[in-house]
């Protein structure tokens, strides 16, 4: 099975078909899947101590120590050999990465059906979910990156099948070119690759931006501050998906009762604010600290998913993305924003088990 690039995009990747096998080619695996369950709640989550640094093989050479909330979806156990297993038999290992201002709680459902397959890992990266900052944490890209690897190196069994959506993407990418060793393969939905257009559409509330600015910024951050859990997930929807109303009622109130919570987080605002800054950083940096630079590093088997209504990052990105990525394909879908994993879970886990397969078998 395979889904084609809606046209404009086909042309920008139809020249490049003669180079390599084409990047819109993307096997969906048809195995049977799991019922997605209406009435699941979040996975379980625990915390988890991470010290990292201590053989130097940071990224950004820093030495975190601090406490991550991680969220476990059961794995199958040993079963006997079937698509998307690993190749020595018993479970994969799944870790998913979640966005700017998202949680663990995102991958809720694709972790769910991709159960039988792999044990998951959430967790929520410092700054966000329930995750606490250690103190003099940055919030770089490069920083998660290594907070990560530190995760992978202690508590999983690698490499892993690592999944990274937005910012999550972005921070996968730079783990799966300075640390190779620890990833089996990449999965990007929507990765927070330079995108600078100037859009007030691209934000959940237009008023963001004044937020830190001199005499008006005060009063507009009271603003902000004073709206409700429900305003604060709605604006969310209406930014991430394609068509909110297809939200699940049960996951609105998911998202509503974690907004809440992290209400009473005294660092949760600034983590937000200043890893936004470093998304910023990190698009404007030129030459080989550029992400377009680090891509071509990158040769694990990567599938690359975007939606064709994605207001965060454009679908635009996604030509270039895969193109650079030396081992990638694309699937682009259509009436889908910037969270495919929420939006179209039983589609992208049909995806990542073609790339679990066919990389398996040495044929992505």
């Amino acid at each position: 099975m395979s889904e084609r690039l809606p046209s404009p995009l086909a042309d920008a990747v139809d020249s490049r078909a003669r180079l390599r096998p084409p990047l819109t080619h993307v096997p969906l695996s048809d195995a049977p899947l799991p019922p997605l369950d209406g009435m699941t709640g979040p996975w379980p989550g625990v915390e988890v101590r991470v010290c990292g640094g201590a053989d130097g093989t940071d990224v950004a050479g820093s030495r975190y120590d601090g406490v991550l909330h991680v969220r476990h979806t059961p794995g199958p156990g040993p079963v006997p050999e079937q698509p998307g297993r690993h190749p020595a038999g018993g479970a994969r290992t799944a870790v998913y990465v979640h966005g700017l201002g998202g949680s663990s709680t995102n991958f809720s459902d694709l972790a769910g059906l991709l159960s039988p397959w792999a044990e998951g890992h959430a967790p929520d990266l410092p700054g966000f979910g329930f995750s606490p900052p250690a103190e003099g944490f940055d919030f770089s890209l490069r920083a998660q990156a290594d907070v990560l690897a530190d995760y992978l190196t202690g508590h999983c069994r690698g490499p892993v099948d690592l999944v990274g959506n937005s910012m999550g993407g972005a921070v996968s990418m730079m783990l799966a070119a300075h640390r190779p060793e620890l990833v089996r393969t990449l999965t990007l939905v929507s990765p927070a690759v330079p995108d600078r257009r100037p859009d007030p559409r691209r934000l959940a509330d237009p008023r963001l931006p004044l937020a830190y600015l001199p005499l008006v910024g005060r009063r507009v951050r009271r603003r902000l501050a004073a709206m409700s859990p429900r305003q604060r997930a709605e604006q969310v929807l209406r930014l991430c998906f394609a068509d909110p109303t297809l939200f699940p009622e049960h996951r609105l109130a998911e998202l509503i009762d974690e907004h809440g919570a992290r209400a009473s987080l005294t660092w949760a605002e600034e983590a937000l604010g200043r890893s936004t800054t470093e998304i910023f950083r990190a698009w404007f940096t030129p030459g080989r600290g550029s992400l377009w630079a680090l891509a071509p590093r990158i040769t694990v088997p990567t599938l690359v998913v975007w939606g064709m209504r994605d207001r965060v990052i454009s679908v635009r990105r996604a030509p270039r993305t895969a193109r650079t990525l030396p081992r990638a394909r694309l699937l682009v879908l259509p009436r889908t924003g910037h969270l495919a994993q929420m939006e179209r879970p039983t589609t992208v886990a049909r995806a990542v088990l073609g790339l679990w397969d066919r990389a398996d078998e040495g044929n992505w």
